[in-house]
């Protein structure tokens, strides 16, 4: 017998009869089986020819589904293990995910297709505001650009609760820059979280020693653009930087101090058109 040869026995197909109730090729389902997302029932220890069962069909046209929609492939290897009504879960969690970054780099095509062809730039309201003195938590990394989306909401995330157990958080969050942050350029980047009671705070570092550490920021001025989820992704966040810089410098106005991102919104529950961030650098 061999893998593409008749079966003769009855509850189990060839490579070669089940890839064609499956609809897909021998080379798919040595793939799968080689990633773990479908073993075949049987597999001969002298030839290594592989046998399926019938049952397995729907299996391999599942795996074969999600592989249409680029499901990764561990991310396959949870939802076909799931129940069928977890599964139809996790797919819409997925897809969610696929539209929010489509919408995302979608934001970014434009911008960079408007750049790119010297058409007009996307027009960015700024405003000014005064800042009082306040204490923060802070966390600083060196890091690059494709950490920013991981780093910055699991920092922030650690200040936030550090912060409610030593007085409660006594403004909006925000990240900022010391050098720029990219494919090429590692920062620093610094995580903010002002807190209520500067000396709870202090005292709950010295007991903790997490690594975050207190600072007073100063009383100022802030110049910022408010922009929207979508507009938050690199390389288009530039634009909004860039245009803030320019209105300064129309103004008469110096800049005093690193750019920020102040984070206002709920960053999981905004949409991609949401605004959520505050670009912004301190001047006078």
């Amino acid at each position: 017998m061999t893998e593409d040869g008749p079966v003769y026995d009855d509850s189990l197909l060839t490579i070669g009869a089940f890839a064609a109730r499956a609809r897909l090729s021998p080379k798919a389902l040595r793939l799968y089986d080689r990633l773990g997302l479908l073993t075949p029932a049987y597999v001969d220890s002298a030839t290594g020819y592989r046998w399926y069962r019938i049952e397995q069909v729907d299996r391999a046209r599942l795996v074969a589904l999600l592989r249409q929609i680029e499901m990764p492939l561990a991310r396959i290897a949870e939802v076909v293990e799931l129940p069928g009504p977890q599964a139809a879960e996790a797919l819409t969690v997925y897809w969610g995910e696929v539209e929010e970054r489509r919408a995302v780099q979608g934001a970014v095509v434009a911008h960079l297709r408007d750049r790119l062809s010297g058409r007009r730039e996307t027009m960015y309201e700024i405003r000014t505001v005064e800042v009082a003195e306040q204490a923060v938590l802070t966390e600083r990394r060196s890091l690059r650009g494709d950490e920013l989306p991981r780093w910055i909401p699991a920092a922030l995330g650690r200040l936030e609760r550090a912060a409610e157990e030593c007085g409660g958080v006594a403004g909006p969050p925000y990240v900022v820059y010391h050098a720029e942050v990219g494919p090429d350029s590692d920062g620093p980047a610094e995580a903010c979280v002002p807190v209520t009671d500067a000396r709870a705070a202090q005292l709950w570092l010295d007991k903790h020693r997490t690594g975050a550490t207190l600072r007073i920021e100063p009383a100022g001025r802030l110049a910022y653009t408010r922009v929207t989820k979508a507009q938050v992704a690199y390389p288009q966040i530039g634009s909004a930087f860039d245009a803030v810089e320019r209105w300064t410098a129309r103004e008469g106005l110096a800049i005093t101090g690193p750019c920020r991102e102040v984070y206002f919104a709920d960053w999981d529950a905004a949409s991609a058109t949401d605004e959520v961030c505050d670009v912004a650098f301190p001047v006078a």
